[in-house]
C-alpha cells in the first residue's frame, strides 16, 4: 500500500505540474514575443528565448496610441463598473436569500434564465436602449448596463443563504435593524470571501472586453485598453512585436491584481464551493 500510494503521489504531482506548466507557456511565450522583432517572432523554428527589443516595442506603442489615456478609462470603468456590481448583486442575493416576498421564486429562475442567453444575443436591444438614453459614445453606456448580473447575484444567493444564519437576523431585528441595516451590519462582513471573489471577477472581466465598447464608443479618448490595442493593427502590415508589448502591458495589471487579492479570491472560491 505503501508503494502504491507514493506511485499515485507521483502521478498527481506530474500531472500537477504539467498543468502548470501548460497554464504559465502562453504567458511566458508572450513575453517573448514582446522582448523580440516581428522577423524573429515568424521566424521557424520559433524563438524561445528572450530578445533585447521590449523597450523599442513599448516605445513603438505609446507612438502609435494613447495607451495611458486606454489605461485611465479601462480602470475607471473597471472600478465603477465592480463597485456597483457589489452592491446590487450582494443586496438583491441577501434578500433572495433571506426574505420572502410574492414572485420570489419565479423572479430567481427568470434571472437563472438569463444566464443561458448569450451576451451577444442581447447587444441589438441593449444598443437600441441606450441608444434611446443618449448615452452612446460615454461612459454610461460601458457601466450602467453591468451595474447587475445574474451570476452575481445568483452567487452571493446561494453563499449568504448558509453563510448568514436566521438568528442573526432574528438578533438584528429584535435590535430595531430595517432591511438595509441588516445588508450593511450583519450580512455585509460575513460575506466578505464572496464579494471578493465576485469583485475580482467582474473586474477582470469588464478590463477584458471588447465587443460591447467597440460597439459603443465611438471617440478615441473614451477607448478601453482592448478597442485601443486593436488600433495596432496595421492595414496592410502587423507589426506582432509592437502588438504583443501592448498585450503585455494590459495583462500585468491584472496580474499584479491577483497577486494581491489571491488569497481572498481562492478563500472565495473554497468557501462558495463548500457553500453548494
Amino acid at each position: 500500500m505503501t508503494n502504491d500510494r507514493w506511485y499515485m503521489k507521483l502521478i498527481v504531482h506530474l500531472l500537477l505540474l504539467i498543468g502548470v506548466f501548460i497554464s504559465i507557456f502562453p504567458f511566458y511565450w508572450l513575453i517573448v514575443m514582446a522582448t523580440n522583432t516581428t522577423s524573429e517572432i515568424l521566424q521557424f523554428p520559433p524563438r524561445l528565448t528572450f530578445g533585447g527589443e521590449l523597450w523599442t516595442n513599448i516605445n513603438d506603442v505609446f507612438d502609435n496610441i494613447n495607451f495611458f489615456q486606454a489605461l485611465f478609462n479601462t480602470i475607471f470603468v473597471s472600478t465603477v463598473t465592480s463597485i456597483g456590481v457589489l452592491f446590487f448583486c450582494s443586496l438583491a442575493g441577501f434578500a433572495f436569500a433571506k426574505f420572502e416576498f410574492p414572485g420570489k421564486n419565479m423572479l430567481f429562475v427568470a434571472l437563472l434564465l438569463t444566464m443561458m442567453i448569450p451576451a451577444q444575443m442581447s447587444f441589438v436591444p441593449s444598443f437600441l436602449l441606450i441608444a434611446q438614453f443618449g448615452w452612446v459614445d460615454s461612459y454610461k453606456a460601458l457601466i450602467i448596463p453591468s451595474l447587475a448580473s445574474a451570476f452575481g447575484i445568483f452567487w452571493i444567493r446561494q453563499f449568504c443563504q448558509e453563510s448568514v444564519p436566521n438568528d442573526l437576523l432574528d438578533a438584528g431585528r429584535l435590535d430595531g435593524c430595517g432591511m438595509f441595516r441588516l445588508y450593511w451590519n450583519v450580512a455585509l462582513p460575513t460575506l466578505r470571501p464572496a464579494l471578493t471573489f465576485l469583485g475580482i471577477f467582474t473586474f477582470i472581466n469588464v478590463w477584458n472586453d471588447y465587443l460591447w465598447p467597440l460597439v459603443t464608443i465611438n471617440d478615441p479618448q473614451k477607448y478601453t485598453l482592448q478597442v485601443m490595442l486593436s488600433q495596432l493593427n496595421g492595414v496592410y502590415d502587423t507589426d506582432y512585436a509592437m502588438i504583443m508589448a501592448g498585450t503585455l502591458m494590459a495583462t500585468l495589471p491584472l496580474i499584479i491584481l491577483f497577486i494581491i487579492f489571491s488569497r481572498q479570491f481562492m478563500a472565495g472560491v473554497a468557501e462558495g464551493a463548500v457553500k453548494e
